[in-house]
């Protein structure tokens, strides 16, 4: 059941109960005194203490077993048993963190009650802690696939402005990513346990926007019964995300800039401000300047939104990215026929690398989606791809069906940050699979027989210089921008050998 510490200096006491935590299934460490408890908090990382208030009649060293066992990893529920006299300490002790407390001579019944209570919080707050640790993973800059130079100076921006509390204006065309680098900005910046809301601003109409945003007060229209929270009061402490600035109507506009110059809201049908503490991330997929000329939107509103702008470029811009994201969407991910991992042919990759891709990174995850569901032998052929797509390529349907397969990274390793092998043809290679002239032209293509190892230690090293180039140099920028520490980047400079023909060239 649970691991449970019990401290009380009267040795009947603690015998009874333990006689009763055991019974009911619960593993005991019970100790008579201060000195002891303490040692036994760290040997044994109980979920649940139990704990006289005084143990020598003179001292609360009930408290001092409470600060010890808040300090765990993860924290014990902690239930103080005390005289009538001492309640008073007792609730001081709550206010400190202690679950709750039993006033002496108490029930057995009443003491597992208690037990059942706290263990019950406990696996709510276990829960909550993994959930958000989860989140914060999945949202941490290294999720964020991308090696072109574009996505490097957006990953590089992200980080510098992520843990301030300036507002930033996310730019980008539909399907780019803007709500996921929203939501990585939040979830590495010390707001990050308070709540993020996200709000799509041409989802509702102006009165109902109106009121999701600031709340309303009972009676302050039609249908107002109740109370309502905006979504601004609702996000306090945290962060909200208004994606589709553009949408909002002037009247909201005009209120929003008031929001973002007084840091207050005032609900439909209240007369007092309530201030706020939010940070504000709003998104745009149409160029607010044009709106600004064409008086759809208040220039000092713009102004406001636009302390920091991000600029995602769009999938046709960073064509070295794909073959990384397609890796990405296919690690773990197992065909519902065989139940084998996917995979996909040289051409397949070929065929995504050379498409212009109009719903960006949205679209390709579609694509992929697709393709994964009708394939064969859990191998996505050219022919799996939706046909919207093969029709839109330059110069028709790249020529040839089956073939070698691209090279993914292994499942359940490490993100995708190298490019699959063969598969950079689109925006790198200088001939197709057939030897014709592939789109944009560049490097060779790595021969077919190059190892896997050397590829991806050629891939590396080529990032690596990359970034260097990008910093002009100064290794500890460009260990921060990688993710890495400065000794681990001075160890791949230095492990790492030219490899074949390719390095030369």
């Amino acid at each position: 059941m649970a691991r449970v510490l019990l401290v009380d200096d009267e040795l009947t006491m603690v015998q009874m109960v333990a006689e009763m935590l055991r019974a009911a299934g619960h593993e005991v460490f019970p100790f008579t005194n201060c000195k002891e408890a303490l040692a036994g908090l760290e040997a044994h990382l109980p979920e649940v203490v139990i704990t006289d208030l005084y143990l020598d009649k003179t001292r609360a060293h009930g408290l001092e077993i409470l600060q010890k066992a808040r300090q765990l990893t993860p924290p014990a529920c902690v239930i103080i048993i005390t005289a009538f006299g001492s309640i008073e300490t007792a609730v001081g002790a709550m206010k400190n963190g202690a679950y709750d407390y039993l006033e002496k001579p108490f029930k057995l019944d009443e003491l597992r009650l208690c037990i059942q209570r706290a263990l019950a919080y406990n696996e709510a707050i276990s829960e909550n802690f993994y959930l958000r640790k989860t989140l914060k993973r999945k949202y941490q800059f290294s999720q964020l696939i991308g090696t072109s130079p574009k996505m490097q100076q957006v990953f590089k921006m992200i980080q510098r402005v992520a843990d301030t509390d300036s507002t930033i204006l996310v730019l980008g065309e539909s399907g780019t990513g803007k709500e996921l680098v929203a939501r990585a900005l939040h979830f590495n910046s010390r707001r990050q346990g308070a709540p993020f809301i996200p709000v799509n601003c041409s989802a509702l109409p102006e009165n109902l926007l109106e009121s999701e945003l600031f709340g309303h007060r009972r009676g302050a229209f039609t249908g107002a019964v109740n109370d309502k929270k905006g979504l601004f009061q609702e996000a306090d402490g945290g962060t909200i995300f208004l994606d589709e600035i553009g949408s909002m109507s002037p009247l909201l506009q005009s209120r929003l800039l008031r929001v973002l110059q007084e840091r207050e809201v005032r609900p439909v049908g209240e007369t007092v401000p309530t201030y706020i503490n939010v940070r504000v991330l709003a998104a745009t997929n149409e160029p607010l300047e044009k709106k600004i000329k064409d008086g759809t939107f208040r220039e000092d509103l713009y102004y406001r939104l636009n302390v920091i702008a991000i600029n995602l470029p769009s999938l046709r811009e960073r064509r070295d990215d794909i073959p990384l994201l397609v890796g990405h969407f296919l690690r773990d991910k197992l065909d519902p026929n065989t139940g084998q991992p996917l995979q996909i042919t040289r051409q397949a990759m070929e065929a995504l690398c050379a498409y212009d891709w109009p719903g960006n990174v949205r679209e390709l995850v579609n694509a992929i989606e697709r393709a994964g569901t009708l394939c064969e032998n859990a191998i996505i052929q050219k022919s799996d791809l939706p046909p919207s797509l093969l029709r839109d390529l330059p110069g028709g349907t790249p020529s040839g069906e089956g073939g070698d397969l691209a090279q993914l990274p292994a499942a359940g390793g490490e993100p995708a940050i190298f490019p699959l092998q063969h598969a950079r043809v689109a925006a790198k290679a200088g001939t197709g699979a057939n030897g014709s002239p592939a789109p944009g032209g560049g490097a060779a293509t790595p021969a077919a027989d190059v190892p896997l190892k050397d590829f991806l230690r050629e891939q590396e090293l080529a990032y690596l210089n990359r970034t260097l180039a990008q910093t002009q140099g100064d290794k500890e920028q460009a260990a921060i921008i990688l993710g890495i520490s400065l000794a681990t980047l001075y160890r791949k400079l230095a492990d790492q050998e030219p490899v074949g023909e390719a390095r030369a060239a």
